[in-house]
């Protein structure tokens, strides 16, 4: 069901109105609390200028990293303020809480088209326990309630889903476009559709596996999950990594696969090392099998041309997970490769969609994230949409 955003608000309903915006500020830091990227932030200006230009009087809010309920200076969102007010041209007020007395009256000083920034909400353990008493108290601050933090929909906390229940709840423009990306390709994506799922483990993909099988037209699966499937077609793998506990949910994803008529690609050759680290000694083995004492560290060069070729005539792409160890750059190679085939896929016409986390951290290693046509800000999210599953913060806001 299509949900109502900020654009669906008259501009009467917005001018002067005290607007809470759940934002994603969970950016990255360095050890000198500075910000090594901020995608995230870039990524919630078009709902914030909008609100601005509509002359509402915004709230934001947002978490950043796993303070656990305690007030940590570590993870003050400061840094985020001071990018912000960059970002926008215009210094950004930020309280020392997200509630209190302090916060009540920063938001009643507030004119037309400010901007206040809230301290880090998970400084409260009420936050992550989504207990409706915090819930009340961030809604009594506001008239309205915009989410648009899609990489935190799929947890109910109290800013993300309890805070619905007491106000007029909408989606911003991020989520509208998270929504419409995803949306489209599973509900109703141009084919042939692909998926790519990579990454260290089946375990926190496995209901996204049987999922896209009912959806995709070709199923392919790199990464450190493949392993556990190549052992359940009893191929000898090295001491790569293997989840023996899911050999059996493996062999069960295989046989889905094959009476469904999907073409499930493993890898048939693969880049191994000696250890996992840089420095290690790799070789790339032409067949399937891989010998004692070597792990499989990424795809080889002859399942780089098979998957490069299943993406070729792709309309429709869905990426979660890359192929082998990216972050080393002797074992990138063949993630690469595939985000270059995505990108040319995405030249020819296909809808390319990038599922967060590690694969948004491939393709801009790639230097080819401009050439995805979405990618998303929600790993997890992502992830848990797919599934089909609901998502607490986005069932919450209002239908159209």
């Amino acid at each position: 069901m299509p949900k109502k955003t900020v654009a669906d608000i008259s501009d009467k309903e917005l001018s002067g109105k005290r607007i809470f915006v759940r934002c994603d500020f969970n950016v990255p830091l360095d050890d000198k609390q500075k910000i090594t990227s901020d995608k995230r932030i870039q990524a919630a200006l078009p709902t914030i200028k909008y609100l601005i230009d509509k002359g509402a009087k915004l709230i934001l809010a947002s978490h950043l990293g796993r303070p656990k309920g305690q007030v940590k200076p570590e993870f003050s969102l400061a840094p985020v303020q001071k990018r912000l007010s960059e970002l926008l041209g215009k210094t950004i007020a930020m309280t020392l809480d997200c509630v209190g007395e302090e916060v009540k009256k920063a938001v009643a000083g507030l004119k037309d088209g400010d901007v206040l920034l809230l301290e880090n909400l998970r400084f409260h353990k009420e936050e992550e326990k989504n207990d409706p008493a915090f819930a009340k108290e961030l809604a009594s601050l506001a008239d309205i309630y915009v989410s648009d933090a899609f990489g935190t929909v799929h947890r109910a906390h109290a800013s993300t889903e309890g805070i619905a229940h007491y106000l007029p709840a909408y989606a911003g423009f991020l989520i509208e476009k998270e929504l419409k990306f995803l949306g489209g390709a599973l509900i109703e994506p141009k084919r042939p559709f692909v998926a790519i799922i990579g990454g260290a483990k089946i375990s926190g993909k496995l209901e996204v596996l049987k999922s896209l099988l009912s959806k995709v037209d070709k199923l392919i699966v790199g990464g450190g999950m493949a392993y556990t499937f190549l052992k359940a077609r009893n191929v000898e793998v090295g001491t790569s990594l293997v989840e023996e506990e899911l050999i059996q949910d493996a062999k069960e994803i295989l046989k889905a696969a094959l009476d469904k008529d999907i073409p499930l690609l493993l890898p048939t050759d693969h880049v191994v090392a000696d250890k996992f680290t840089a420095d290690a000694n790799i070789q790339v083995v032409p067949r399937a099998t891989i010998s004692k004492g070597w792990l499989g560290v990424d795809i080889g060069p002859e399942t780089i041309l098979k998957f490069s070729e299943a993406i070729r005539d792709a309309k429709t792409i869905i990426w979660n997970g890359p192929m082998g160890v990216f972050e080393m750059d002797n074992f990138a190679k063949g993630t690469i490769a595939i985000a270059q085939a995505v990108a040319d896929a995405t030249a020819r016409g296909a809808v390319s969609i990038i599922g967060g986390g590690d694969s948004a951290s491939a393709v801009k290693k790639a230097g080819l994230a401009d050439k995805m046509s979405h990618i998303s800000t929600g790993g997890g999210a992502s992830l848990e949409f797919m599934e089909g599953k609901v998502l607490p913060g986005i069932a919450v806001l209002q239908d159209k």
